[in-house]
């Protein structure tokens, strides 16, 4: 049976009376005391029925007594989960921090438990509020070290590493997160060059201003812990960004040239070297061969001097002969000198020949004409050639005479 059941304490079993009935009752004494005053000239009865009443009155204020307790009492206990922690307070000072599990502290006034969550992730932003289109210019504009301003929003992202700290230490957490990144983004930004900011360094400015953003925040003993620093976005401020835009193509097109002059230079340097290479072979072996042949010259004029001095004349005439057949034996023309005349005799026997070898039989062609010397017949497909050669040369020959 309920302790709201109308009928519980009625029955004579020795339970507790009725709570509501000692309500009423209760509100009855009230309104007989307030009014004792001239109840007490009527009569007896009514004064012996007050004092009849007056020890169930006190029971029933013992028992509301005893329950308000157990309230206050169970009021104190509390559960924390795994990924939270509990931070007991007393009179407003921290006692002591709980772990996880079913807890119990003082009840209210005397102490009360502050849950905190230690693995919740908070985000913070900076340079914009809910999209990056929504910007804070004030938080996203920065200067560079080259004098350059740069447009930049980016994320902080944190979780909490002492609730103590973080409790006491701060009085509004996100807003001094975000004065810390601001502060560290800026220093970070301040020293390094626009491009670098802007492109082949975004990760490193961002690991440098978590890093930085760390340090501030423990200096200031706060309690909290930087998980990641996401840069949303970095450009060039919109008033600018169409001339930024050439700079970035012209920049690119020296890189796309510097880069086709390297890939030449990579072609053209060694076929170069290997050019100078070869030449400088081909030169060590010009070389050797001038001085051998020269040293082969030396030996040969000496062994002639050797000869020439045994022998002048011969040796003389055999070096005349040796010399006439070198550069005769390179010619194909045959020039014949006619004692009786002053003119001298020309036979196409160059031409002779080569119709001589295109024949079945070999020509037979004299080597030397004389003007009043007989026709000369030869045998073969190169007779009528031949014959009409040695025409013409004899009627220019007797030309020149007359």
């Amino acid at each position: 049976m309920g302790l709201n059941d109308p009928q519980w304490g009625n029955k004579n079993n020795g339970g507790p009376p009725d709570l509501e009935e000692l309500l009423r009752k209760l509100n009855a004494k009230v309104a007989a005391l307030m009014g004792g005053k001239g109840s007490a000239g009527k009569g007896g009865a009514g004064g012996s029925g007050g004092g009849s009443s007056m020890p169930g009155f006190n029971g029933g204020l013992g028992l509301i007594a005893a329950i308000a307790v157990l309230i206050w009492v169970g009021s104190g206990f509390y559960i924390v989960d795994a990924s939270q922690r509990g931070v007991v307070l007393r009179f407003g000072k921290m006692v002591e921090t709980t772990l996880p599990g079913p807890r119990w502290h003082l009840p209210f006034p005397v102490e009360t438990v502050e849950i905190v969550n230690l693995s919740q992730v908070r985000t913070v932003e900076v340079g914009y509020r809910d999209n990056v289109k929504n910007k804070i210019l004030k938080e996203s504009l920065m200067l560079t070290d080259d004098e350059n301003i740069i447009d930049i929003q980016f994320a902080v992202q944190y979780f909490l590493r002492d609730p103590g700290d973080y409790l006491f230490n701060n009085r509004m957490p996100d807003e001094n997160v975000r004065q810390a990144a601001e502060t560290a983004i800026r220093e970070v930004v301040g020293k390094n060059k626009m491009d670098f900011v802007l492109y082949e360094g975004r990760e490193q400015v961002a690991a440098a201003a978590t890093k930085l953003i760390q340090e501030i925040l423990d200096r200031y003993k706060s309690g909290i812990v930087v998980s990641k620093l996401t840069m949303q976005n970095a450009q060039p401020p919109e008033q600018v960004q169409a001339a930024f835009d050439d700079a970035v193509k012209a920049g690119q097109d020296r890189e796309r040239q510097k880069n086709e002059g390297q890939a030449y230079a990579n072609d053209v340097v060694p076929r170069a070297r290997g050019t100078a290479a070869r030449l400088i072979q081909e030169s060590e072996g010009y070389r050797q061969s001038v001085i051998a042949n020269a040293e082969g010259d030396v030996s040969r004029f000496k062994q002639i001097l050797t000869e020439y001095e045994k022998a002048p004349a011969v040796t003389r005439e055999r070096m005349y002969l040796d010399m006439m057949q070198q550069v005769m034996g390179n010619t194909s023309k045959v020039m014949v000198d006619q004692k009786n005349g002053n003119s001298l005799l020309y036979l196409p026997l160059d031409k002779l020949i080569e119709t001589g070898r295109g024949g079945a039989a070999a020509a037979e062609i004299p080597m030397i004409a004389k003007p009043d010397a007989a026709p000369v017949t030869s045998h073969g497909n190169d007779n009528s050639a031949a014959q009409r050669a040695r025409d013409s040369l004899l009627s220019r020959d007797r030309e020149a005479r007359q």
